[in-house]
């Protein structure tokens, strides 16, 4: 919330103020550090989640063989090694700084767990996906007994790549690389996230693989779209476990730890096959971008 100011303070410097204020969440590309990011986090005496986290992912769209990009088995194959194995590494402990201030026994544990999948082929709330939709893949996802009600666990909707979803910015310059909510099923809360396709927008959702000339670079896996939402999803992971309903922790911009992050990667190696990579999670290469760490230094890195 901003202070209040004044009543004696000129209109100008209120347009200018608010002109200020609102600048960093509207100028940033998806894949461009935060120009604020050098801001403290803010605790908003809400919940964060602690322990070990259950991930499920559902796939919805064309996942078949015969849909050919839009959604290959080698990316559902790239990412759920992804999710197997981002538990517990440096890298996701940063989270472990960000703890509930009113629960001192609630402390992100860094630990994640991936407990399956569900698919949705059907297109059950069509190609054009609102903030309504997608918590409702999830919702048709449980009462079809597909996946559990788990209430510590977050439910991420993977799309293919016929899939817009406008409604929550997704391939929409300025907007945070992926985007998480809550809701509930059968009287139980949960939270979902949601990541697009990233070959649909190269440009925006995955221009760490994209030259100025517009040419793909090589990536890690050798599968543009997987390589650009492993990032994606490392960063919704990260906002869900620390700021799950929306009263955890963010800035006073309103960015949470890894949208402060967002576009920058740190120090990176060059793989075999040519491509830029920064951490190794089992036998596989990925660039996955920073996170904040909530230390009195407060800063973007890849490991406490």
């Amino acid at each position: 919330m901003k202070r209040n100011i004044n009543l004696s303070t000129t209109f100008a410097l209120i347009i200018a103020l608010a002109f200020f204020a609102i600048m960093p969440a509207a100028a940033q590309g998806p894949n461009a550090a935060p120009k604020n990011n050098n801001s403290k986090m803010l605790y908003h005496n809400g919940p964060v989640l602690g322990g070990t986290v259950n991930i499920y992912l559902i796939w919805y769209g064309c996942w078949r063989a015969e849909c050919g990009p839009l959604g290959s088995a080698s990316t559902q194959i790239i990412l759920a090694d992804l999710v197997s194995n981002l538990g517990s590494t440096p890298y996701f402990q940063i989270n472990t700084t960000y703890p509930n201030l009113n629960n001192p026994s609630q402390v992100p544990s860094g630990g994640l767990f991936f407990g399956g999948g569900g698919i949705d082929l059907n297109y059950s709330h069509g190609n054009a996906l609102t903030e309504s939709d997608i918590s409702g893949i999830i919702v048709d996802q449980v009462l079809s007994s597909q996946l559990p009600v788990d209430p510590s666990g977050v439910y991420i909707v993977i799309a293919s790549e016929d899939i817009s979803a406008n409604d929550v910015g997704f391939c929409q310059p300025g907007a945070p690389a992926s985007f998480h909510g809550n809701s509930t099923v059968l009287g139980t809360s949960f939270r979902y996230g949601f990541i697009g396709h990233a070959a649909r927008c190269p440009s925006v959702a995955a221009s760490q693989f994209v030259a100025a000339d517009g040419s793909l670079l090589p990536t890690p896996n050798g599968d543009l779209a997987a390589d650009a939402m492993a990032s994606n999803i490392a960063h919704v992971l990260s906002t869900m476990v620390t700021n799950p309903m929306g009263e955890g922790w963010y800035d006073r911009y309103g960015l949470e730890n890894a949208t402060k992050c967002q576009g920058t990667y740190g120090q990176t190696y060059t793989t075999a096959s040519g491509a830029r990579a920064n951490l190794r999670l089992g036998y596989r290469d990925f660039l996955i971008q920073q996170n904040w760490v909530n230390d009195k230094r407060g800063r973007c890195a890849l490991s406490q």
